[in-house]
């Protein structure tokens, strides 16, 4: 058995999110920093060893025509260099907005740290990702 990790990659921050090993659940792990580059793949890797995760589900920000913008390469390009696992890309257009009214909705405030926005983004990432398997 092993679990799913889904990544929503920004420019600052990473937010990770984690399914359950049945791959019906996701739930929020946390968030890091996107720089330096290495110590964060480093800690993306621990993560991944720490909860025998064997897929990597990664947020693809298409435009809202579907193409690929600078953003969409710039995850790819990040992507490219996670080599241990199985990586599959998710269309994850409009998940920030998703992820901001799921917490308004819980009414956690999410202005003084934007990394729970990055965190539910990689929850939602995930659960569409489970919802199609």
């Amino acid at each position: 058995m092993y679990k799913v990790m889904a990544l929503d990659i920004g420019t600052k921050r990473i937010g990770i999110a984690l399914s359950d090993y049945l791959l019906l659940l996701s739930k929020g792990h946390s968030y890091i920093q996107r720089q330096p580059e290495n110590e964060a793949l480093s800690q993306i890797y621990k993560i991944a060893a720490e909860n025998n995760v064997k897929k990597i589900v990664i947020g693809l920000p298409l435009n809202m025509d579907g193409t690929e913008g600078a953003q969409a390469q710039d995850c790819k390009a990040f992507a490219g260099k996670i080599k241990e696992f199985e990586v599959i890309f998710e269309d994850e257009r409009l998940t920030s907005d998703a992820a901001e009214q799921n917490l308004k909705e819980k009414k956690i405030n999410y202005k003084k740290d934007k990394g729970l926005v990055d965190i539910e983004s990689a929850c939602i990432i995930l659960e569409q990702y489970l919802s199609r398997k």
